[in-house]
């Protein structure tokens, strides 16, 4: 198995939206160097929104909740974006990603593993990114919705399955991949860009419930 470490751990506090009329968005994560604690934040409107106890989100309705609790993203998906962008400003936590990390490709990752993080921590990827207006705001760049999930370097939306405390520097350990093998770059290729294979991600009983719905209902739909 892989493994790799919090390279920085990101927390947000409540900002001006003008994207949205959420009004509100924490996605202006900054580096913070102590310890933070983690645990399920429960249902996405209703719970506590980030897995990060103080961190805000402020478009409840699409962010947070038990399966979207943690977001990671790589710095070498970073270091891929300034030479495809030409910019020498993407810091961590540019992104709004709660942990970045360095030496676990996230777009590889099996949907259901599990990251074992720091003495207690254990987390399990649900899924990737899909960009908002907020984001396109946040990186001033045009087209840049469209460019991100074209690339298919989403970051990955992670769950809680043991609660803990993670800081900058603990060693990320993967294990218990799952048989079915849908990483998180497959399953968001397939969801965002080839409705003929859609069935493919219903192999992954860590699927998120919603998502899985959805899929379901996709297909219902479809021509047999």
């Amino acid at each position: 198995m892989t493994s790799g470490i919090v390279l920085s751990l990101n927390v947000g506090s409540a900002e001006h939206n003008p994207a949205k009329p959420v009004g509100k968005t924490g996605i202006g994560k900054q580096p913070v160097d102590y310890a933070v604690a983690v645990r399920p934040p429960g249902p996405k409107t209703t719970g506590l929104h980030s897995g990060l106890v103080g961190d805000f989100i402020g478009d409840i309705k699409h962010h947070g909740g038990d399966d979207q609790a943690v977001y990671a993203y790589a710095i070498e998906d970073y270091a891929w974006w300034a030479t495809e962008l030409g910019r020498d400003d993407l810091v961590p936590g540019l992104f709004g990603e709660n942990l970045t990390t360095e030496g676990i490709d996230a777009n590889d990752a099996v949907i259901g593993e599990r990251w074992h993080i720091g003495a207690d921590l254990v987390l399990q990827p649900t899924f990737g990114r899909i960009p908002c207006a907020t984001f396109q705001h946040r990186m001033g760049e045009r087209r840049w919705i469209k460019r991100f999930a074209e690339a298919n370097r989403t970051g990955v939306y992670l769950r809680i399955v043991t609660p803990g405390e993670v800081r900058a520097g603990d060693r990320i350990e993967v294990t218990d991949r799952p048989a079915h093998g849908l990483t998180i770059g497959e399953a968001f290729g397939i969801y965002m860009h080839d409705s003929s294979r859609l069935a493919r991600l219903l192999d992954a009983e860590e699927l998120p419930d919603g998502m899985r719905d959805e899929i379901e209902k996709r297909l219902a739909r479809s021509p047999q």
